[in-house]
């Protein structure tokens, strides 16, 4: 399925509106927003992953940070989840299903929020995700629809979890590798989103499926904006580059790159493999985050000194009737 399938058949749905509805499926948002009361907003959103690694603890954690990283790119904070489980119950020992929620609970935990119940069924194939609820107040949401014009761009997490997996499916990877890119995909966004609540912040959305560069091409879409994105300032997975160089991409990187083709702007000189790392697909990736150049600065400093990994890697340089990205 390409990246817009699912928008093109959402599209034909009888879908009815709401004065309450802040955020719904007519824009390409993170998760959904209802108005409860002049104070508190619903977020709602769900997510679940294939393993995408062999440690049944680790993914776990890493499907639970990813599942409840949409919350935090919409400002708000996560409040009750539930498990979503596929399962193999023929295939596998039920060890393994244990691990897998033990690594989520202890990321629900870390979130602050309530597991609640879920759903399980038996599957061929092994899928484990979270529908999280969030709450944030309905002044303060944030889309990835509203970066304006002098804007510069933070990016909390590096890239390159694809291509990473990629290697590590082949026996590719170091031990070291593996570790920061599980380090990497099982860190919550819940750090980096409680810095950028004391800024003011125009924009914000997670790197996920359509890589950066095509959440990058969603903001520019969404603010009718042309933005820049610098690939030598974006922060890399160790050796991610090598592997790129080596064709270790996955699918969904060309898939990305063609169907972004006529909005993106790629530097002649850029090295192949550095093209395809912006749009390799992200599991649990950083959040992107749009305001003022100077508060920027600012912001990013103080999640350095939270220990996150976050950079300014790109900027909103003009309008644009339909949204563009420069990849320089």
């Amino acid at each position: 399925m390409d990246p817009g399938a699912l928008d093109r058949i959402v599209s034909g749905l009888d879908i009815k509106s709401h004065p309450d509805l802040i955020v719904g499926l007519t824009v390409p948002d993170d998760a959904g927003v209802f108005r409860l009361n002049s104070q508190t907003a619903l977020i709602q959103t769900l997510d679940f992953l294939t393993p995408v690694t062999d440690d049944p603890y680790e993914f776990g954690q890493i499907a639970a940070a990813n599942s409840l990283s949409d919350v935090y790119a919409m400002g708000g904070t996560p409040v009750t989840v539930m498990n979503i489980v596929c399962f193999p119950s023929h295939d596998l020992e039920e060890k393994i299903l244990a691990l897998t929620l033990k690594g989520g609970q202890d990321k629900i935990n870390e979130a602050g929020a309530i597991l609640v119940g879920g759903h399980s069924v038996d599957d061929p194939q092994f899928k484990y995700g979270l529908s999280v609820t969030g709450i944030v107040h309905p002044d303060k949401v944030l889309t990835n629809s509203n970066a304006m014009v002098g804007d510069a761009i933070i990016l909390t997490k590096p890239i390159g979890t694809g291509i990473m997996s990629t290697a590590i499916k082949a026996k590719l990877a170091k031990k070291s590798q593996i570790k920061e890119a599980v380090a990497v995909m099982s860190m919550l966004n819940r750090g980096a989103a409680e810095v950028m609540k004391d800024f003011n912040v125009h924009a914000c959305t997670d790197v996920t499926g359509f890589g950066l560069a095509g959440h990058l091409i969603e903001m520019a879409k969404g603010a009718k904006k042309h933005l820049s994105l610098y690939s030598q300032k974006v922060p890399l997975l160790e050796n991610v580059l090598f592997f790129a160089n080596m064709g270790l991409v996955p699918a969904g990187a060309h898939k990305n790159r063609t169907f972004f083709k006529d909005l993106t702007g790629i530097c002649p000189s850029m090295d192949r493999a550095l093209v395809d790392l912006m749009f390799d697909p992200q599991t649990s990736g950083g959040l992107m985050i749009s305001l003022k150049k100077e508060e920027a600065v600012l912001c990013v400093k103080q999640m350095e000194k939270k220990g996150i990994n976050a950079r300014i890697i790109g900027e909103v340089t003009q309008e644009s009737s339909t949204g563009f990205l420069d990849i320089i």
